[in-house]
């Protein structure tokens, strides 16, 4: 299991996400052009000493990481999607795709994406942290394929 963030703009957030991969087993891709420069603090910060346990592949931008998908489904977790993310069926080889802060993905990359789901939240939010929802969802994801760490 993978997760893949579009474009991210938060160094904070990835670090959290880094974190998160680290303790769960996925591997993180990074598709750039990211909003902050790699080497800022603040992702060592957030990500603390578990950066050196996660595997992490920063991609020169989507095709580059479009490239490197192969057989594994693209899942695409955006507020625009009718589907819950806790009612579609993962499999373990699948990538978590997760948009840009601010913007989420491009249509033209939510077209090529094999689901999108949504995490379930109340009417009255736009939409959670990209961390949280990453952590929902990867939870979810291996909770169905027996992929949580003992």
């Amino acid at each position: 299991m993978r997760i893949a963030l579009f474009e991210p703009e938060i160094a904070g957030n990835v670090g959290a996400v880094l974190r998160l991969g680290a303790c769960l087993g996925a591997a993180v891709d990074l598709i750039e052009p990211m909003g902050f420069l790699w080497n800022d603090r603040r992702v060592r910060r957030a990500a603390m000493d578990y950066i050196d346990h996660v595997s992490i592949t920063r991609h020169a931008g989507f095709e580059a990481f479009r490239a490197t998908v192969g057989s594994s489904r693209l899942v695409l977790l955006t507020t625009k999607a009718t589907r819950s993310a806790y009612d579609f069926t993962y499999q373990p080889d699948d990538i978590l795709l997760f948009g840009k802060e601010s913007a989420g993905v491009p249509a033209s990359v939510a077209e090529i994406c094999h689901a999108r789901v949504r995490i379930p939240m109340r009417p009255q939010v736009r939409s959670m942290n990209l961390a949280t929802s990453a952590g929902l969802a990867l939870g979810e994801a291996l909770r169905q394929t027996g992929g949580l760490p003992g």
